[in-house]
C-alpha cells in the first residue's frame, strides 16, 4: 500500500489570496504548472487553477492585474492527507471531478499530487486512468458557460 507522501511533489509554490489574479497566471507560466494552492499564514485556503483564471476573469473580462485571487479562487478544496493511500486519493479525485490534491499535515502545505504524479508510476497507472474517465464524465449540469 503506497501513500501520497511517496509520490506527491513537495515543493509546491504558493500564493496568497492579496495576490493578483496576474500573479498567479505568471507562478503557473513560471513553473508550467495549471494549480497553485493559495495559503495564509501556511495554511491551505484556497486553489487556484487555469480554469478559474479562464473562467471567472477572462470571460467576464474582469482585470487580472487589479483582481486578487482571493476573488476568483476555488474555496471549497478536497485535501489528502500524507499517509492517505493512493487509491483512496485516486477515488477521492474521481468522485470529486478533480485533478489535483494538495497534501497537507497539521493544516500546512506539504506537497501536491495529481493525476500525471499516479499515472507515470506504472503500478497507479489504472487508477489514475479511471480518476481520468470519472473525471471527464459530467456528474450534472454545473455552472454552464454562457
Amino acid at each position: 500500500m503506497a501513500e501520497l507522501q511517496q509520490i506527491m511533489t513537495r515543493n509546491v509554490t504558493s500564493i496568497t489570496s492579496e495576490q493578483s489574479v496576474s500573479d498567479a497566471a505568471t507562478v503557473m507560466r513560471q513553473y508550467n504548472v495549471g494549480a497553485v494552492p493559495v495559503l495564509q499564514n501556511g495554511q491551505c485556503v484556497g486553489i487556484i487553477t487555469d480554469r478559474d483564471i479562464s473562467l471567472r476573469t477572462a470571460a467576464n473580462g474582469v482585470d487580472a492585474d487589479t483582481t486578487p485571487v482571493e476573488s476568483v479562487m476555488s474555496k471549497e478544496i478536497i485535501t489528502g492527507d500524507p499517509k492517505m493511500d493512493v487509491h483512496e486519493a485516486a477515488n477521492l479525485m474521481a468522485k470529486n471531478q478533480i485533478r489535483r490534491v494538495p497534501v497537507v499535515d497539521n493544516n500546512h502545505l506539504i506537497g501536491m499530487v495529481s493525476l500525471g504524479d499516479m499515472s507515470v508510476q506504472n503500478i497507479y497507472e489504472n487508477e489514475a486512468g479511471q480518476a481520468l474517465s470519472d473525471i471527464s464524465y459530467p456528474a450534472s449540469p454545473r455552472n454552464p458557460v454562457m
